[in-house]
């Protein structure tokens, strides 16, 4: 049997994390989360991603269309203000799971819209890194 490939794509500040406010985004370094990821979940084949630049962010998205089952975005404050972004995943087949750590409507109040949802088949907010391992679990469908 053939293995799904998924594609996380994480946006700004996202290569921070275990460092960046750690009562908000936890204390693991994505990269040590993402081999923990990996090593519970080999029935995925799991490429990841990260730019702080919104226009790399865009060409992730494009190249990954057709060459993955499934991307997880975490298009962290891009979310919010990223029209290209959000244009990016509206030309594209693949579907896209918008990923959020914390939760954004308990944070300040222009984290509350997204402009990129409308794009996205959902959302998985709020629920720490555990967020990315429900995106896979969507895509074993």
């Amino acid at each position: 049997m053939q293995k799904k490939k998924i594609i996380i794509i994480n946006g700004p500040n996202l290569n921070l994390l275990g460092k960046r406010e750690p009562g908000i985004y936890g204390a693991s370094s994505f990269e040590s989360f993402l081999e923990e990821l990996k090593s519970k979940h080999t029935d995925f084949e799991i490429t990841y991603y990260q730019s702080n630049t919104e226009g790399e962010l865009v060409d992730a998205i494009q190249k990954a269309d057709n060459v993955y089952t499934g991307i997880l975005l975490n298009a962290a404050a891009y979310t919010h203000t990223s029209v290209a972004i959000h244009d990016a995943i509206g030309s594209i087949q693949t579907p896209v799971i918008e990923i959020h750590i914390s939760n954004i409507y308990k944070r300040e109040e222009f984290r509350h819209k997204s402009i990129i949802s409308a794009n996205c088949i959902g959302m998985i907010s709020g629920l720490g890194l555990k967020g990315y391992e429900l995106g896979l679990e969507y895509f074993k469908k």
